[in-house]
């Protein structure tokens, strides 16, 4: 048992540390949200939907995608137009002089985006039913969803931190400068990912 929580806790670090659309998401609104808790509702949908992913992955739903030769392709192709829209929007999220607030979300908004950048992003997809779903095959049982909590609790506490991470850099950079930088950076990234993906779709035909 303690070997397939130490195995899902690992994993799951590994797998949610790099910087996504997600992850950028759940950051940027930490830092525009004038206070911690408006950003509750972005923190749960992210955690909840993650939850979700990888119970249905662990569940056997990874084993049925996977067996489908035609799925894989539909999912790059969906996932690369996906992120250029989103690299798109990051891009010209940033505010200008004096409209810092412009992208603060209501409650709607944010639960929303919130579910798109979770079930629509082609890398929590992945991860979540090829790389999860594929490593708890190995454990039956209580092992099995003992892996499931242990990488699903990763979640909810990065969410959280990263939540954190940017209300602290929110009060620091009342200028704004700082969120411009990293939402340019970052749609660079998304846009290299959606590159990188075109080029795997390319060779695998």
């Amino acid at each position: 048992m303690l070997e397939a929580i130490v195995h899902g806790i690992l994993l799951a670090f590994g797998l949610i540390l790099p910087l996504g659309v997600q992850n950028i998401f759940v950051f940027n609104q930490g830092a525009l949200q004038p206070r911690f808790r408006r950003v509750v509702p972005v923190v749960l949908t992210a955690a909840v939907c993650d939850t979700l992913l990888i119970a249905a992955a662990v569940g056997g739903i990874s084993l049925v995608l996977l067996s489908v030769e035609w799925v894989t392709p539909i999912v790059y192709g969906a996932g690369i137009l996906f992120l250029c829209i989103m690299g798109w929007k990051i891009w010209n999220a940033a505010p200008g002089e004096g409209d810092g607030e412009a992208r603060v979300l209501s409650l709607k908004g944010q639960v929303g985006y919130a579910l798109s950048v979770s079930l629509l992003n082609p890398h929590a997809l992945l991860d979540t039913v090829g790389v999860i779903g594929t490593n708890s095959l190995q454990y039956t049982g209580d092992e099995r969803w003992a892996f499931a909590a242990a990488a699903a609790g990763i979640s909810w506490m990065w969410f959280l931190s990263l939540a954190a991470a940017g209300r602290v850099l929110g009060r620091l950079d009342s200028s704004g400068r700082v969120i411009r930088l990293l939402n340019t950076v970052s749609a660079l990234l998304i846009w290299g990912i959606a590159l990188y993906m075109g080029v795997q779709l390319w060779r695998s035909f």
